[in-house]
């Protein structure tokens, strides 16, 4: 069986994907901003309400059961960011939060002299929180510059920057906008080497490719589920003694243990249940691809992801392809299909004459969703010089076809002539 039919059988799952625009499939090109939910993750969430709906950590058999499927969520997440330790996995409402609590706790520790450095690939939510703190601290902010011509990090210039001696580094595993990736490992070898900390955006990464917060030797990474087949959670991961050790914003009487005392206020239960969920999703995927319906969640979820990456792979071939015959359209990132080791599967398009906003209008009238503008990606969208119109957006997840990429193809041959 080939991938493409191998998840159709999928594409039932998502009861979303039934929804059509006169007549014609819808096409969720829309997947960088968030992708669509399973069926299990639904009734993850339904039935959570259903049975079990209250808070946190009270001596009553509703509390107990939340509380239980909390925990499972929680170990379904340390297999998805391969960390040993589930308690140093912590929810909040979403990566851009999750992000403002650490910079202001881990900003406390600076002094008039230190440096942070940031990158303008990142989306901003990695950008803005750490340059906040650093004003409050007085702390000078270093900036990583990117590669225009295929919108990639300057790794000479990040490394540059490293030899200033930040204290903490914050950088993305792949940019939202462009799709260019990084390798997540060595940056956080270098970054220690500098003696810096290091804060990792997977958010755009983990829908595409395995995540190794502990393997990579990450001080923090954070993602959403949002972006893998769940609902509107942030998830992250940090070093189990920086969690002890850095103090909180928090209030007195809620717990000082791991996880709770950097999970501030009532958390969204049910939807870190429904993440949990997306999590297990995933790895049905690998046992079906497997063929084995007891391989663990660790080893299946190594085996979704590579299933997952080789169709992505495959339908960015046959778009990049597609793309050479469109000459007035300009793709915004590294181009060559080989260099898959360099982008995942996201893709960032200006035409000649038409503003991306227009080009975002004239495909949903065609049943195509897609993005236009910055979404976010600001350092990056104005050192390419694509502000204020930004670009058209377009991502595939193991969901899409070959159909709907041609169908896409053929939309943006229509548009531009």
């Amino acid at each position: 069986m080939d991938r493409d039919t191998f998840f159709a059988a999928f594409r039932g799952q998502f009861p979303s994907l039934s929804k059509t625009v006169e007549g014609k499939p819808a096409v969720y090109l829309d997947g960088p901003a968030g992708t669509q939910v399973s069926q299990g993750v639904i009734d993850a969430i339904a039935s959570y309400y259903q049975e079990c709906n209250a808070n946190h950590a009270g001596h009553f058999a509703t509390s107990r059961e939340s509380d239980a499927r909390v925990d499972a969520a929680r170990e379904a997440f340390a297999d998805f960011l391969n960390v040993p330790d589930p308690e140093t996995v912590v929810f909040g409402a979403n990566m851009t939060t999750l992000t403002f609590a650490f910079s202001r706790a881990i900003g406390r520790t600076w002094k008039r002299g230190d440096k942070v450095l940031v990158t303008r690939l990142d989306h901003d939510a990695n950008v803005r929180p750490w340059v906040l703190a650093a004003n409050d601290a007085g702390v000078e902010v270093l900036w990583a510059d990117l590669r225009v011509e295929d919108a990639t990090l300057d790794e000479e210039d990040f490394r540059q920057k490293l030899a200033m001696g930040p204290r903490l580094v914050a950088f993305t595993g792949a940019s939202n906008a462009s799709g260019s990736r990084n390798d997540v490992a060595a940056l956080c070898r270098a970054a220690h080497q500098a003696g810096a900390l290091t804060y990792v955006d997977a958010v755009h990464l983990a829908p595409h490719d395995r995540l190794h917060a502990f393997k990579w030797d990450c001080d923090f990474l954070v993602c959403s589920a949002y972006k893998f087949f769940g609902p509107h959670v942030g998830v992250l991961y940090g070093r189990r003694e920086l969690l002890e050790t850095l103090e909180p914003y928090k209030l007195d009487p809620a717990p000082n243990s791991l996880p709770d005392r950097w999970m501030t206020g009532t958390q969204n239960f049910a939807a870190i249940v429904g993440a949990g969920a997306s999590v297990d999703y995933l790895a049905s995927i690998g046992r079906a691809a497997a063929g084995d319906s007891t391989l663990s969640r660790i080893d299946a979820l190594d085996r979704t992801f590579q299933e997952t990456r080789a169709h992505e792979q495959a339908l960015a071939k046959r778009f990049l392809q597609g793309l050479t015959e469109l000459p007035a359209y300009r793709l915004w990132g590294v181009a060559e299909d080989e260099a898959w080791t360099k982008r995942v599967a996201t893709f960032a398009l200006t035409h000649a004459r038409k503003p991306s906003r227009e080009l975002a209008a004239e495909l949903d009238r065609r049943g195509i969703f897609a993005w236009h503008g910055n979404y976010y990606a600001l350092e990056l969208s104005k050192r390419l010089g694509r502000e204020p119109q930004g670009m058209l957006r377009v991502g595939f997840v193991h969901y899409t076809t070959n159909e709907e990429v041609d169908r896409l193809l053929a939309a943006l041959h229509e548009i531009g002539r």
